[in-house]
């Protein structure tokens, strides 16, 4: 037998060898189907905020907690909705993006507690925001005891860092057994601002 048909049968074999073990996947095949599909996808993630100096601040309305720098916009609100009723829900609200349609789940993670939570893309103020009203008897809202600071994280939105605040909790517990006491906003009374931090 000469060399030729010896090097084209070992070739053959390592061309076998090589087909049996198959790579391992690649986004290449998803860039593809992206190039060819002509649909509107996801917006581009943010960045995550940074929250130095950020703080949760009472608004006008005694059910409704933000948090965010003084002077700047909003990154998260929190609201009782029929406070001191078995029905009584959070409306937690993230001031980020959410493309048109879109559901999720926010993660609300500290103090020991993981709560997940459905949230979707609501319009508020013109904007279309991360928004969900969930049960205030859920015990993850735990999470944003003062002891230690929370996370929040949706898609797309970045990690936000909440400082922690003995205010939520006092809002979530009232909003569970009682109504909430009327405390006055923190923002100047003679500036007729709703909530001293704008929203974007």
């Amino acid at each position: 037998m000469s060399r030729v048909p010896l090097a084209l049968a070992g070739l053959a074999l390592a061309s076998g060898l090589l087909a049996g073990c198959k790579p391992p996947p690649t986004d290449s095949a998803v860039a593809r189907v992206s190039l060819e599909m002509p649909d509107k996808g996801p917006s581009e993630p943010i960045a995550s905020p940074d929250v130095t100096g950020a703080g949760w601040t009472r608004t006008a309305n005694p059910q409704r907690l933000v948090y965010g720098k003084p002077g700047e916009p909003v990154m998260l609100a929190l609201e009782c909705l029929a406070p001191g009723t078995p029905e009584a829900m959070l409306r937690i609200t993230r001031h980020a993006p959410a493309d048109e349609g879109a559901a999720a789940l926010l993660a609300l993670i500290g103090n020991g507690w993981i709560g997940r939570f459905p949230v979707d893309a609501i319009a508020v103020g013109g904007q279309s925001l991360w928004q969900g009203d969930i049960l205030a008897a859920q015990p993850q809202w735990e999470a944003l005891k003062p002891e230690r600071e929370a996370t929040v994280t949706v898609p797309g939105a970045g990690l936000l860092r909440l400082n922690p605040s003995p205010l939520p909790i006092a809002l979530i517990t009232a909003c569970r057994g009682s109504a909430v006491p009327a405390t006055p906003a923190l923002a100047d009374p003679g500036d007729g601002a709703e909530e001293p931090l704008p929203v974007r």
